[in-house]
């Protein structure tokens, strides 16, 4: 049973951190006991330890949640040689049996169903996300002024914000800062941060259970914070009543501040008057970290661990992980960690044969032919349409993604791509390319369909 609940834990881990977090602190973890107490995690050494502690706690408390399991404490043990030593971390006691212990805790404080006046509380924020901590470049400029613009006036200007982009590009990292901040400077205002699953989740148990005071939860507070917005498509019922809570909290001039991995036009199933409402204040695409970025991340967490890495370690890194900021931590947390247990100062020549490592963890079989078949079947076109002479859009578009991959990921000629799409001239082909790097960086639907397919290739 240990096990079983473990790997769905882990399962769903996995899904929301990159392959190199994953490898390097999650993959040897197992669940070796539950009992009315707790539950006793165990590590493989004391480095994995302390980051379980300080970074990944909240993480597992949330998708032992969502399984059922909400456990008074979480003990982690380090395993070495066959024996287990114990070394305790408590979690904050669940004092009831009741809903209202699964809730943030400002939502739990206003549970009564009273409509007085409630304390300042700080709901589901985490207090190391802040303004200080966040590296700003051209990818995320806009998002991160317009987030310090509502900090200093909540309900004032852009309400709501809603931010936008692919996983691991800092979204939440600036909500919460917002939050943080927000609290910081006005000690008595309410703010309060969950994710759309959990105002499902509570919305559910009101309609099943008849619960009182679940209005009160979400509409005496100052700030909403909603994270992973596009999880409510295909919730009819949840969207109806979060357009209530939307309409009450804007027309009292509360904040809302949203987050998504989609623009409001893209979410399936998204009623036409919550799309309008999440388009009526800022909508801000947050995009891909340049070069720049990448290497002033990586500085900054470094320093937070206290390691000064060398620019030809930091250039090396951010060339070779371009994706989003997760992976980017998730390989600077394996290099660190590999140099801290065996004593040694991280270096390129480390760097290089760690990312090899991670790297090569990816099939490395993808053919021209596997590319172009995705692409196609992604769009829903047969081959033969993507390779042949048509020019309608809705074929167009797809052969030039496709001639974008086979030269992002496998780095053919141009005049190898025209050839395995049935061109001639292979200026077809640069053109294509150009146009898809163009598009990446300014259409998000272009982005996501990229990642898609690349996800898929690697799968």
């Amino acid at each position: 049973m240990h096990h079983a609940l473990w790997q769905s834990v882990l399962g769903e881990i996995e899904l929301s951190v990159s392959h190199a977090t994953f490898t390097t602190w999650f993959k040897n973890t197992e669940l070796v006991d539950q009992n009315d107490s707790g539950i006793v995690i165990a590590v493989p050494n004391i480095f994995a330890k302390k980051q379980f502690e300080v970074k990944f706690n909240d993480q597992i408390k949330t998708v032992l949640a969502k399984n059922g399991i909400t456990p008074k404490q979480i003990t982690y043990t380090i395993t070495t040689t066959g024996k287990k030593t114990r070394i305790s971390r408590e979690t904050t006691p669940q004092h009831t049996q009741n809903a209202d212990d699964l809730l943030p805790t400002s939502v739990a404080a206003t549970n009564s169903g009273s409509t007085n006046p409630l304390p300042a509380q700080v709901g589901g924020l985490n207090p190391r996300y802040t303004f200080d901590n966040f590296v700003v470049g051209s990818s995320n400029d806009l998002a991160y002024t317009a987030s310090q613009a509502i900090a200093a006036n909540p309900g004032v200007k852009y309400n709501p914000l809603y931010l936008y982009g692919g996983v691991g590009l800092g979204k939440t990292h600036l909500m919460q800062a917002i939050g943080n901040e927000i609290i910081k400077s006005q000690p008595g205002v309410r703010v309060l941060y969950i994710s759309v699953e959990t105002f499902y989740t509570e919305y559910l148990n009101y309609v099943r259970f008849k619960k009182k005071g679940f209005e009160d939860k979400y509409r005496n507070i100052d700030v909403l914070i909603v994270d992973d917005m596009q999880f409510i498509a295909g919730k009819e019922k949840t969207q109806e009543e979060f357009f209530h809570t939307f309409n009450h909290l804007h027309q009292n001039n509360k904040q809302i501040i949203i987050s998504s991995d989609k623009p409001p036009k893209s979410i399936p199933t998204l009623t036409e008057r919550l799309r309008s409402r999440f388009e009526m204040g800022m909508t801000i695409d947050v995009q891909m970290p340049d070069f720049e970025t990448r290497c002033a991340i990586l500085k900054a967490k470094a320093s937070l661990s206290g390691v000064e890495l060398g620019q030809e370690t930091v250039e090396y890194l951010a060339n070779n992980i371009k994706t989003n900021v997760r992976e980017l931590e998730g390989a600077l947390n394996q290099l660190l960690a590999y140099t801290e247990m065996r004593g040694i100062s991280p270096d390129i020549s480390t760097a290089e044969g760690l990312l090899g490592n991670v790297r090569h963890s990816r099939p490395q079989h993808i053919t021209s032919k596997q590319i172009i078949e995705r692409t196609a079947k992604h769009f829903q076109l047969h081959v033969d349409e993507v390779c042949g002479s048509k020019r309608d859009k809705h074929i167009v578009v797809p052969r030039q993604i496709a001639m974008y991959l086979l030269r992002s990921e496998l780095h053919l000629s141009f005049p190898k791509i025209a050839g395995e799409l049935g061109r001639k001239d292979h200026t077809t082909a640069i053109h294509s390319v150009e146009k898809i790097e163009k598009a990446i960086k300014l259409d998000f639907l272009i982005r996501e369909q990229v990642a898609s397919i690349r996800e898929k290739l690697y799968a």
